[in-house]
């Protein structure tokens, strides 16, 4: 076992990270963590505590949260020690988003922006898809709802936004990146996968700043990647008739303009569409 003088910050910094797998066709989801010292001693200090048995245990009707839970929670506990640090990371993410101390992202607050059809959530069945990309069970959705009331409020808060803000502001409101988290869901560049957190609302037939207006029917999502190659790149987007973004590159590229359906697997199940809409 070598000293700790072989091991410098900069190679530890070099190897952490977290990476999330795709998820499973059971909706699951392996992540992989490298974790500094400095992490794992602090994510040990939290377990200790939130992952002792009988803590933070979804199958109780009042899972315990704050102090040690009483030798009858803890002895019908029978998750995993695994199953149990999950649930306790679980909760402790719970109350980070509820606490309201962690800003915003994108001017929105940040928080699980979660869409549904109301049919679905009627039902109890199906599932909707999260902002970062995630689909979840709709049960799950509603488990979520009664731990942070945020989630509904901000459902039902979405339609009594302006959508339509012509020449009043550049930058999107809260509604409008709400309502394009459930149209667009992504970048909506040809194949681009990146998730609606990670994007920056775009006028697609013209920009602000050449008169161009804030209205929901011409905003789309982009990740800073492929927002710059409208910005300084030569490309180029407008709507189709379907209101879906095509993006047009420059003409010594010789490329096809395309839409992307990477974030939107239901259009190939709802013809018609147009031959040059791709993935």
């Amino acid at each position: 076992m070598g000293h700790d003088d072989d091991y410098t910050d900069t190679d530890r910094a070099r190897r952490r990270g977290f990476t999330w797998n795709h998820q499973d066709s059971d909706g699951m989801s392996k992540g992989v963590l490298w974790a500094t010292p400095a992490l794992r001693a602090e994510l040990d200090a939290i377990l200790a505590a939130w992952a002792a048995p009988g803590k933070c245990n979804p199958h109780d009707q009042t899972p315990c949260l704050d102090g040690d839970p009483d030798p009858q929670t803890a002895h019908r506990d029978t998750r995993s020690p695994a199953q149990r640090r999950h649930d306790a990371l679980s909760a402790v993410a719970r109350a980070m988003l509820a606490s309201g101390g962690l800003g915003q992202h994108h001017g929105l607050p940040v928080t699980v922006i979660i869409t549904a059809t109301l049919q679905d959530l009627h039902a109890r069945t199906g599932t909707a898809h999260t902002g970062g990309g995630t689909q979840i069970p709709i049960t799950d959705l509603l488990r979520m709802a009664t731990h942070a009331y945020h989630y509904l409020l901000l459902l039902d808060g979405a339609t009594e936004l302006p959508l339509w803000l012509g020449r009043t502001r550049r930058t999107a409101s809260i509604g409008q990146r709400i309502v394009l988290h459930a149209t667009e869901r992504g970048c909506s560049f040809p194949g681009c996968d990146m998730p609606g957190y990670l994007t920056e609302v775009h006028h697609a037939t013209c920009d602000w700043a050449n008169g161009g207006l804030t209205n929901m029917d011409d905003l789309t999502f982009a990740c800073p990647c492929h927002h710059k190659l409208v910005t300084t790149g030569g490309w180029t987007t407008r709507k189709n008739t379907y209101n879906h973004t095509e993006w047009i590159p420059p003409p010594q590229l010789q490329l096809p303009t395309t839409t992307n359906n990477y974030h939107h697997p239901e259009r190939y199940l709802t013809p018609p569409h147009r031959n040059d809409e791709s993935p």
